[in-house]
């Protein structure tokens, strides 16, 4: 049963081979009537043997009218895709079992195309016009499974316009691409080793030492909402945040080998003391198998430590 779909992608990926911009012509463009047009053609059909079976001029006339119409919106629905060019637009990264968006860009290079429907058909089609000599900028939405690349694969583009009758097609790789993260779970962590024994560096004891409190600092840039004491806000003090820190004031390491449970629930506990500890600009490092992640804090060390632990297991390597 697999045979057909494996032949359908090999020819797909001569005719239409994948890339972050196609644009769409006569090769690419497919084309065949809908339902209604089947009945179209068959009710057009039985007019033509009423006509003949009775001889009548008029019905001669109608038969060929439709027939007229049904080629000239052959040209038209194939009209309303020749020429549109379709780009990749990047995705934002998300947490398993979010809604990936991936954006993709339809731009026209002359006349308005209309009602055309873009995306997965597992998860539906979007329908948007685009204006002449303009862009349009589509969000579409997947549902994530597992961690790591998640790949849609060909997109489809399609359009029944203007009669409905037909619909023209197209399928195309456009690399389409987001990284998804673990699903973070929250949980204590065990006392860990830090990064350096022998020199007494970076030595750490997680636990509930990342939760002591410390104080109140004024507000910055970055700091989390969840912080503000809003009370000190209210008696005018201005905008304050708690702000925590370690028992031993050193940078915590994060270890994958001193949890416990499988691989998956591992990352889970890990990825949530990663978004943790920097809502709370804490300066942290990490350790997942041979990789080391030195300490830091910021949003860029926050996506490189939740990338490490997406990609563990898997090829890193971001697709082209």
């Amino acid at each position: 049963m697999r045979v057909l779909p494996r032949i359908r992608d090999r020819w797909l990926l001569k005719r239409i081979p994948p890339g972050p911009s196609v644009r769409l012509n006569q090769r690419r463009i497919f084309i065949m009537p809908t339902a209604v047009g089947m009945s179209f053609l068959v009710a057009l059909l039985l007019t033509l043997l009423a006509a003949i079976n009775y001889e009548n001029s008029l019905a001669y006339a109608l038969t060929f009218l439709l027939g007229s119409v049904f080629v000239v919106a052959i040209l038209h629905t194939w009209r309303n895709l020749a020429g549109l060019e379709l780009q990749a637009g990047g995705a934002e990264a998300v947490f398993l079992g979010e809604q990936a968006c991936l954006r993709v860009r339809l731009e026209s290079r002359g006349r308005l195309y209309q009602a055309v429907s873009v995306g997965w058909p597992k998860s539906g089609l979007q329908l948007v016009d685009v204006p002449a000599a303009g862009t349009c900028e589509l969000q579409l939405s997947l549902p994530t499974e597992r961690r790591g690349w998640l790949r849609p694969g060909r997109l489809r583009v399609e359009s029944r316009f203007p009669l409905g009758i037909l619909v023209a097609w197209s399928w195309v790789d456009l690399q389409l691409a987001a990284l998804v993260y673990p699903r973070p779970l929250a949980g204590d962590l065990p006392q860990a080793v830090g990064l350096d024994e022998e020199n007494g560096e970076g030595s750490r004891a997680l636990g509930s030492g990342i939760d002591d409190y410390q104080g109140l600092r004024p507000w910055q840039p970055g700091d989390s909402k969840r912080r503000l004491h809003w009370k000190a806000y209210s008696r005018g003090q201005g905008l304050l945040v708690k702000d925590f820190t370690a028992l031993s004031g050193e940078d915590p390491l994060l270890d994958f080998d001193e949890l416990a449970g499988d691989i998956e629930s591992r990352l889970s506990l890990l990825c949530h003391w990663v978004v943790e500890l920097s809502s709370r600009q804490q300066p942290f490092a990490l350790r997942i198998a041979e990789t080391t992640i030195e300490a830091a804090v910021g949003v860029e060390h926050r996506n490189r430590c939740l990338r490490a632990l997406a990609l563990f297991g898997q090829q890193s390597a971001a697709p082209q």
